[in-house]
């Protein structure tokens, strides 16, 4: 959608330069400092303005919808009103001629003005539950409570883990562990593969760590019910770094837009502007692009002195090392095997993208082909808009680059809603069921993510009686197995038919001693892209308690998917 002046009093500031001295009078009210208004009189040591409902930022009204998600993921923007027509973004004078160069047009208004959610300027208490006008959003230390009572709960399935320390606490100045959550069952399975995810890697996304809890709420609470969620803890691991940024995450709860982490030991003149932006000090690629991220100390993409010379990039880093072998050649060419398992998901907003590598220019991924596919199922979930990293200008130093670049895992950043500081309504109604279900079937898939995500997609499983039956009663398995449900929001997946189904009882298609027995189509050949099926379950020979039955489907490209799963009972 393009905006169309309607000449109600909108100052457009599209006609000039920013040059201009107008433009500049109208800029010099406020400076956009890393989240908060920094008055040109004040001193270094005078109190400091949180980012509030007077502070001035502007609606961008854009030429087209992909311009407009090329900037999101290239710029720093506050919101994304794709419907509406604009976004909303900072006074910074360099990014605003930029825009104006693509095409946007550009109206001053007041933060309070331009419908931004704001978190209210507050001094935390310490212990505090919930950030301040978000009561769906727990602080870093509620993160932590409820992820470790989560490790007590459930003692068998979830493990709490500290992998290294914010760089506060390298220094002795508080800081924090930083701790994953580990999810899988107590069992003798080896090698189980694994998915990871960071989270509130950049301190003022607030929904994203808040969405890994709920996830790791929805696999605890569904075991032993749900299957699905069972055989993933069963034979998956999934971890979850929740607060990739603790002390940087602290600094926002106060309601300051605070993106980097804490390190002031680089002798920015605003101590606002203190910090590293963890999302550009990974070592692979560290530095590689001229756009992709700054050596300005000041700059909100700062990439840091070294490559991974911040303790919190060094503790993911170790700890995705750990999970993954290296599959992946040297040469940015060398594609990773297509049976390499494990699957690296970066939770930001916001946007609404779903991105894979390379964020740099040149040839795509060697993977590219697979990794769309992926996201293309992502995005079927959450009606996201599914794209290659690279927008506008590059990014370098990401975090993909320690699980794709150096070591062949596939590799995902999700950029959930319209803002930083998501409301709850928004947060519970729409982020969280739609990316619950993105989520899920990354657990599903990640024992192959460059190959199952092709096959068909099984759902809708039911079965004819789920209450206990005696021992020898016939029970009728049914379900719907899909090769379509993928993504049109940017090019459509090649589909095919579907050409045969099957399931397996109690013990998964990829384990020894796995038994097959096949299904048919409901009408009679298999011959759609959507496909009924159905299967006869005899249980004469089956003992007395809860059972399993998983399905999956393959397709005209010989391709199968990843299963879905269904409890029943004998008696």
């Amino acid at each position: 959608m393009s905006h169309k002046d309607t000449s109600k009093g909108r100052s457009f500031l599209s006609h000039f330069s920013l040059k201009n001295s107008v433009a500049i009078a109208v800029l010099s009210a406020t400076t956009w400092t890393g989240g908060v208004v920094f008055a040109h009189t004040a001193s270094p040591h005078q109190p400091l303005v949180p980012f509030d409902q007077k502070t001035q930022v502007y609606k961008a009204y854009f030429p087209s919808e992909q311009i407009a998600r090329q900037v999101v993921k290239s710029m720093n923007t506050f919101s994304s009103h794709y419907e509406q027509g604009y976004l909303i973004v900072p006074g910074d004078s360099q990014q605003l001629n930029k825009l104006i160069g693509l095409g946007f047009k550009l109206e001053a208004v007041t933060a309070k003005d331009s419908g931004l959610n704001l978190a209210p300027a507050a001094v935390m208490d310490e212990w505090a539950d919930h950030i301040p006008g978000y009561s769906c959003y727990p602080t870093v230390e509620a993160t932590f409570k409820e992820a470790k009572a989560l490790a007590e709960e459930y003692p068998r399935l979830a493990e709490w883990i500290d992998i290294g320390d914010s760089w506060r606490k390298t220094q002795q100045r508080g800081g924090y562990d930083m701790m994953v959550l580990k999810l899988t069952r107590n069992n003798s399975l080896e090698d189980k593969p694994k998915l990871f995810i960071n989270s509130a890697i950049h301190a003022r996304e607030y929904a994203t760590a808040p969405l890994a809890l709920a996830f790791a709420k929805n696999l605890l609470t569904g075991y032993g019910s749900d299957a699905d969620a069972t055989w993933i803890l069963d034979h998956h691991e999934v971890h979850l770094l929740l607060q990739a940024n603790p002390d940087g995450r602290k600094q926002a709860e106060k309601g300051v837009l605070w993106r980097k982490n804490v390190n002031d030991l680089n002798s920015c003149y605003n101590p606002l502007k203190q910090g590293i932006d963890l999302n550009r000090n990974f070592t692979f690629g560290w530095g590689s692009t001229t756009d992709g991220s700054s050596g300005d100390i000041c700059s909100q993409v700062y990439r840091g002195e070294a490559p991974g010379s911040e303790p919190e990039v060094q503790a993911l880093q170790n700890y995705v090392r750990s999970l993954y072998p290296d599959r992946r050649g040297p040469e940015r060419n060398d594609p990773a095997p297509l049976d390499t398992s494990g699957i690296h998901l970066d939770i930001h907003s916001h946007g609404r993208l779903i991105l894979w590598p390379w964020g740099t220019k040149g040839d795509p991924a060697p993977n590219h082909s697979q990794l769309q596919t992926l996201g293309r199922k992502f995005a079927y979930f959450n009606s996201y808009s599914p794209e290659r990293s690279l927008g506008l200008y590059e990014t370098d130093g990401t975090s993909d680059g320690i699980s794709y670049g150096e070591l062949g895992v596939a590799a995902f950043t999700f950029e959930l809603g319209t803002e930083f500081f998501e409301s709850c309504h928004y947060f519970e109604q729409k982020i969280v069921p739609d990316n619950l279900q993105a989520l899920r079937y990354a657990a599903k898939v990640v024992r192959a993510p460059y190959q199952l995500p092709a096959g068909p997609e099984v759902y809708s499983v039911n079965i004819s009686n789920q209450d206990p039956v005696p021992a020898g009663t016939w029970l009728t398995l049914s379900a719907i197995a899909d090769d379509s449900r993928f993504s049109h929001r940017n090019g459509a997946e090649p589909v095919q038919t579907i050409t045969a189904a099957e399931y397996y009882l109690d013990i998964p298609p990829w384990q020894e001693g796995a038994e097959r027995h096949p299904m048919q189509s409901v009408s009679g050949d298999f011959n759609l892209e959507q496909q009924a099926i159905k299967g006869i379950v005899d249980t004469r020979n089956l003992s007395s308690g809860k059972h399993m039955a998983y399905i999956r489907a393959m397709d005209s490209e010989g391709r199968w998917g990843p299963v879905t799963a269904i409890f029943f009972s004998i008696q």
